[in-house]
């Protein structure tokens, strides 16, 4: 058994909180230098250019990305091998929120009331998924969202019988409303199957994959493929101005569901697509 202390889990994730909203991961990173050749419209090449200064300039003066520093979102896949000691987890995780969003002066976007609107004024509580796995690690995988596209992500309670074509249009149909609004171009992540709730969490997940790879599953590896083509031909483009860049990728998660339902949840998210990783 293995004992891991609430301050270790507290100071990884204010560092992470911060790390997450000045550096954009690299494959995110590749993805938009790629697009710069790639792109066909002129405006839409200057415009992803313009993103790469934008990287670049966080980078090297240590200030956000972007001012939308988003509501930190913390994924904790715990090692059964574990004993934490300290202070409550959940209280550890919402310390290393707080801390990680006053060193890093990043706005403090939550409320704490959904109707009532009050500000917490330190970007807690934040949204936290647990995890147990096998082993004596911990990993932590902080993902600050911003609400720019998180309001352009939908929930499909679609009919079986709408199949394949059914989950294609509804990806479709949620980029086009999308439009300029999620901050093209976009990462999508999608999640199929599961219930209501968990079709949401796949596509929260599927953010956090690789832009750049692919669903291990053959015929899901092919679709992502499929849609990411015919996004790009919407021709909402970069800052939804034109162009082939639409999306620099789309994951799709699936996960075995009822025999009367087919939820997608599709998860709109810019082009920053913030989370880090680390496990200790």
């Amino acid at each position: 058994m293995r004992n891991i202390s609430t301050d270790l889990i507290t100071k990884n994730i204010k560092e992470m909180c911060i790390d997450a909203n000045y550096l954009i991961s690299s494959d995110v990173k590749k993805a938009i230098l790629n697009s710069v050749s790639s792109e066909s419209g002129e405006i839409g090449k200057n415009i992803l250019v313009q993103l790469r200064k934008n990287m670049d300039i966080a980078e090297t003066e240590n200030i956000p990305v972007c001012q939308d520093t988003g509501m930190a979102v913390v994924f904790l896949k715990i090692g059964q091998d574990i004993h934490i000691e300290g202070c409550a987890l959940e209280d550890a995780v919402n310390e290393g929120i707080r801390q990680g969003y006053k060193e890093g002066y990043l706005r403090k976007s939550v409320v704490k009331d959904p109707l009532i609107r009050q500000n917490t004024n330190d970007n807690t509580p934040g949204i936290i998924y647990y995890e147990i796995v096998p082993g004596d690690k911990i990993e932590i995988t902080v993902a600050p969202k911003g609400f720019g596209s998180e309001n352009m992500s939908r929930i499909y309670m679609l009919k079986p019988a709408d199949g394949i074509e059914g989950v294609k249009d509804a990806i479709i149909e949620t980029v086009k409303m999308a439009g300029p609004n999620a901050c093209p171009p976009f990462v999508i992540g999608v999640g199929i199957g599961g219930t209501f709730e968990k079709c949401a969490l796949l596509a929260k997940k599927a953010l956090l994959r690789d832009v750049n790879s692919h669903n291990s599953i053959s015929y899901i590896s092919q679709l992502e493929d499929e849609l990411l083509e015919k996004i790009n031909n919407l021709g909402i483009g970069p800052g939804g101005l034109g162009g082939s860049t639409t999306a620099l990728g789309i994951n799709i998660e699936v996960y075995p569901t009822h025999i009367a339902g087919l939820p997608v949840a599709i998860n709109m998210c810019c082009h920053v697509n913030r989370h880090k990783t680390r496990v200790i």
